[in-house]
């Protein structure tokens, strides 16, 4: 017998061998009931589930089904990054229909021109600011009115990879939009030239004391580090509300530990609600000291639960001088935060629902007795 066909006859009993150890293994073991009764067709069931994801992407889902970015999205954000042609033809794949959720963009008959008189040869480069100047209503010291009416919400050091932090900031910088950092502090990858809103979570990251409450002399330290434009106080996200964060251990750095000012590979667990104030008069006294404190504007960020909140806050802006100088409502749709699954399905409404719900609260309640314009130019959605 040659060499070449005893090296193929020991590579098979090799193979026969090592199957039989797993079948064995798999008819002694006590974690899965499927694989000690069928060791072959239990493994065979947990290959097909391992790859399922990839067969139904690339096999059987159309273009347009995936969640929350189909195919089509994928490639045009792709083309863009590459810096390649990034357009489409022969019209849009989708069926339209307005009672459902489908976003329409309503155009301008006639488009604002170009800053300057050049001839434009490509696709125009000019930005689009905000239509609102943030803290003017409330005559805050830094009242400023974005550059780009588009900024990225907040996504946390920690959530997020460092890289991607950096790259989101290199991206906010050349577009003059904002990058919210989220709840986890302020990290080195935020300052790359980006402009940058600071979110104060219940775990007051970047901003804490050593008992885990608020320290204004933290966040002051924090405002002299970073083009921070604006400060937003988190009561919930969509992902998990009326849940307090939770980065395991597992994920907790000793750079993540260091930005948050929590021990390196501990759970860091944030409070499901603040320390600093427990109510709505107590909250609207806490954003009134830090905009006099630092001369930014103050807003704050909700997922949309009971309407109580809502309508109380907008009474209470109406009829004193106190209040937010921006919203940001985030859906139940959920993001880059991790929550059981009940809470990711069913708690807090879906954006579209949500932001009608709180919009009515400022603008449709007729009892409230500010002027109807005064009360609509505290409401501002940023990312």
């Amino acid at each position: 017998m040659s060499a070449g066909l005893w090296v193929v006859v020991g590579a098979v009993g090799g193979i026969v061998i090592a199957l039989l150890a797993l079948v064995g293994h798999d008819l002694f073991q006590h974690r899965h009931a499927l694989l000690r009764t069928y060791p072959v067709v239990g493994r065979a069931r947990f290959l097909l589930e391992k790859v399922g994801p990839e067969l139904r992407q690339y096999w059987f889902m159309g273009d347009k089904e995936e969640r929350p970015f189909n195919r089509t999205q994928r490639n045009w954000i792709y083309q863009t990054a590459k810096g390649v042609q990034n357009t489409f033809g022969f019209g849009t794949e989708i069926e339209p229909d307005t009672s459902q959720n489908y976003l329409t963009v309503k155009h301008a008959p006639f488009p604002h021109p170009p800053p300057s008189n050049g001839q434009v040869t490509g696709p125009p480069h000019y930005r689009m600011p905000s239509a609102k100047v943030l803290g003017e209503h409330r005559g805050r010291r830094h009242a400023f009115r974005p550059e780009s009416a588009v900024n990225v919400s907040a996504m946390s050091f920690g959530s997020l990879s460092g890289p991607a932090v950096e790259s989101i900031n290199r991206g906010v910088a050349r577009a003059g939009a904002l990058q919210n950092t989220g709840e986890g502090g302020l990290s080195p990858h935020h300052k790359k030239g980006g402009e940058l809103i600071f979110q104060i979570g219940t775990g007051y990251f970047g901003c804490r004391d050593k008992s885990g409450g608020f320290s204004l002399g933290e966040l002051k330290g924090r405002l002299e580090e970073a083009p921070i434009r604006a400060l937003e106080i988190k009561l919930s996200q969509g992902a998990k509300a009326g849940l307090g964060g939770l980065l395991p251990a597992a994920k907790v750095t000793e750079e993540i530990a260091q930005v948050r000012e929590v021990p390196a590979n501990a759970d860091c667990v944030s409070p499901s609600r603040h320390s600093a104030f427990g109510d709505v008069d107590e909250m609207l006294d806490f954003v009134e000291m830090l905009a006099a404190e630092t001369g930014l504007p103050v807003g704050l960020k909700s997922a949309v639960g009971e309407d109580a909140f809502w309508r109380e806050l907008a009474r209470r802006m109406a009829s004193e001088e106190r209040g937010v100088d921006f919203i940001t409502i985030d859906g139940g749709e959920g993001g880059t935060g991790a929550a059981p699954l009940v809470f990711t399905d069913h708690v807090a409404l879906p954006f579209k629902m949500g932001i009608a719900r709180a919009h009515s609260s400022f603008g449709a309640d007729s009892s409230l007795s500010a002027p109807r314009g005064a009360r609509l130019r505290v409401l501002c959605r940023l990312g």
